[in-house]
């Protein structure tokens, strides 16, 4: 299977969404594409909620930008770590929109580079370093959204453009985010899943990234709101941290059973947690008897959704992701996006819709399952 289009997920039918919502440094340029999947840690969606689109904008501005329309534009792209499939997907789509917009007639080049590991400290001295070459715009996916935020206001003081997707900083220390998807979306969609197999009434456990993890913390709080306004009684009985490291997430998931025999259902809310407790029901030949759901790749799920330990991924396409990011940034740079729009052109994904003063939505989640997952590949 050749690696996920661009469009599979951001265009798939309606009926088959949710309701409602290599550890190399890789430099990729305009014409180079070198795509490698290995276990991720999870991503971040933006711990800020989402409603509806306003008419206000609350992002930051740059001081006196170069007049860089129409012309080469040179990006340095920091995610929160290198060397994970996660961020190698939205490298990768980035990639894709530099080439497009390149072919275009808008000469783009971007070039990602982050540290091994998701430290705050090494992010913030890489884009120090960003900022010191004098680059004319930079990307983010933030490991911490307040601690991040001083460097960023830096590099718009400079007059660099700045663009944050995945997970944010403090709104007025970049112009735009792109949210992968709402917190309340994927509470309502992790909720939902959980309920199909254990029905709705139950006790659940939570393996999270980190006790003080933004986003997750965000995701747990929807989870509990939706199962409070949807009358269920899922009994959270106790959530532990995994710090990314799927075999913490295999015994923090062991502890959880141990402790709490009661328990029908698992969610692993990152890309290591949800598999390292897919393994530990796995090991305990829990198959069948113990629910587990949780967000991660595709990749890195077939093996349990195929030996029915898992029944639903949640997820977006994060080489879409990517690829957004990029055209906001051009479109910033360009002039065609500017504060009060409502709407962002994303290429092959068409209109991206404000959810906020300035939030893009890439869209709803998604779910994979038997029926689906061997579709994709990242």
């Amino acid at each position: 299977m050749s690696p996920l289009n661009s469009s599979q997920i951001s265009h798939f039918p309606s009926e088959e969404r949710i309701s409602s919502e290599g550890s190399l440094r890789m430099p990729f340029k305009v014409h180079t594409v070198r795509f490698s999947i290995v276990l991720a840690p999870l991503f971040a969606v933006a711990m800020l909620p989402a409603f509806g689109a306003d008419n206000g904008y609350n992002g930051g501005q740059p001081t006196n930008p170069k007049d860089l329309k129409g012309k080469k534009i040179v990006l340095a792209d920091v995610p929160k770590l290198i060397g994970i499939g996660y961020f190698a997907a939205t490298t990768k789509g980035e990639a894709e929109a530099a080439a497009e917009l390149t072919k275009n007639g808008l000469p783009t080049e971007v070039t990602t580079d982050a540290p091994t590991e998701a430290a705050i400290q090494k992010q913030i001295e890489y884009i120090d370093n960003d900022i010191s070459k004098g680059v004319d715009g930079i990307l983010f996916a933030s490991n911490d959204p307040t601690a991040i935020s001083p460097v960023l206001r830096k590099a718009l003081k400079a007059g660099i453009h700045v663009i944050g997707y995945d997970a944010e900083s403090e709104p007025n220390a970049r112009e735009w985010f792109i949210q992968q998807a709402t917190p309340d979306g994927i509470a309502k969609a992790l909720v939902d899943s959980m309920v199909a197999e254990v029905g709705k009434e139950a006790d659940i456990g939570i393996v999270t990234s980190s006790l003080t993890a933004p986003n997750q913390n965000a995701w747990i709080a929807e989870i509990k709101k939706y199962i409070s306004a949807q009358g269920l009684k899922l009994n959270i009985v106790t959530i532990l941290p995994s710090e990314e490291d799927q075999q913490k997430a295999f015994q923090a998931t062991g502890e959880i059973l141990k402790a709490n025999p009661s328990v029908k259902g698992i969610i692993g809310l990152s890309s290591v947690a949800f598999p390292g407790a897919a393994d530990a029901i796995t090991h305990a030949n829990l198959i069948g008897k113990i629910a587990v759901t949780g967000l991660s790749t595709p990749n890195q799920m077939k093996p349990f959704v195929k030996s029915g330990c898992v029944k639903s991924v949640v997820l977006w396409n994060p080489v879409d992701l990517g690829y957004a990011a990029i055209y906001a940034m051009r479109a910033v740079v360009d002039g065609k996006l500017k504060p009060g729009d409502t709407e962002l052109e994303a290429g092959k994904l068409g209109k991206l819709k404000l959810i906020n003063g300035s939030q893009f939505l890439l869209g709803p989640p998604f779910i994979f399952n038997k029926d689906n997952i061997d579709q994709f590949d990242f």
